[in-house]
């Protein structure tokens, strides 16, 4: 059996002094992929170094709307230049947020709206970050459609309702640990209503942590919150093959035929 991780960030220096002997210890999991998001641009150079010295690893390059601000005037031109610089590369990640503190929605939007034109230029996928502004996404993609290629709603949030819009305007949906808390079973079952052929599997390393008591691995955290170790995303399967009454290979099978759809990997 084979797994891809399709959103983490295993750049985070917090994993810094681990993150070799965590991969081996994936990888004797299945877990054999990881496409690593880039949240500024102060951490392009850093998913860059990891994608081309760990096996498996994949970078993707954007902006997170908690770290936009810190943009250099240039920064657009930047990123095209890195995405051509690195064909198999994706974009993300990006996107829209009203959870944190004083969003600056129009600021967000603009960043956004970079991101998607890019993706439709030079023909990539995007990982999408959505937090309390599904309608203003919605409207930001009707407006600027996203690449041919579809995007990823990583860590999906939103109505169940709304699934089958997500759907045709080119989405897969990617689960991670930290929806196995008894207080996000709600949106759990959101994900049965994700078409087969559209489900993901993520882990949001080192943030998203699953239950302590489920965790196949843990890793210490600064404080008394364990961090999300790579390795759980073996949870994610088993519970989603769980809630989908389905063997963890069959559905394993199809999860990893997606991967390879979205991200074009071999």
């Amino acid at each position: 059996m084979h797994l891809s991780d399709s959103h983490c960030h295993l750049q985070d220096p917090r994993l810094d002094s681990g993150l070799h002997a965590m991969l081996i210890d994936a990888r004797s999991l299945g877990i054999t992929r990881w496409m690593v998001n880039a949240t500024r641009e102060s951490d392009w150079d850093a998913v860059t170094r990891l994608a081309n010295c760990e096996p498996g690893i994949s970078a993707a390059y954007g902006l997170h709307p908690w770290w936009q601000k810190e943009r250099s005037p240039d920064w657009a031109a930047r990123l095209e230049n890195l995405l051509r610089a690195n064909p198999e590369a994706t974009i993300g990640e990006t996107g829209l947020d009203r959870w944190m503190a004083a969003p600056d929605l129009q600021d967000q939007t603009a960043v956004l709206d970079a991101h998607l034109e890019l993706g439709r230029i030079l023909e990539r996928p995007l990982t999408l970050h959505c937090l309390k502004a599904w309608p203003d996404l919605a409207t930001a993609l009707k407006r600027h459609p996203a690449s041919k290629r579809g995007f990823l709603l990583h860590s999906y949030s939103g109505p169940e309702a709304e699934v089958p819009w997500w759907v045709r305007a080119g989405a897969y949906f990617s689960v991670s640990p930290g929806f196995l808390h008894p207080r996000k079973a709600r949106q759990r079952a959101t994900f049965k209503a994700v078409p087969l052929e559209r489900l993901l599997l993520e882990t949001d390393a080192p943030d998203m942590a699953p239950p302590e008591a489920l965790a196949i691995r843990k890793v210490a955290g600064e404080s008394e919150r364990a961090l999300n170790h790579p390795a759980n995303l073996r949870l994610c399967l088993e519970a989603m093959a769980a809630d989908r009454d389905l063997p963890p290979q069959k559905l394993a099978a199809q999860i990893e035929e997606n991967a390879r759809r979205l991200w074009g990997w071999r």
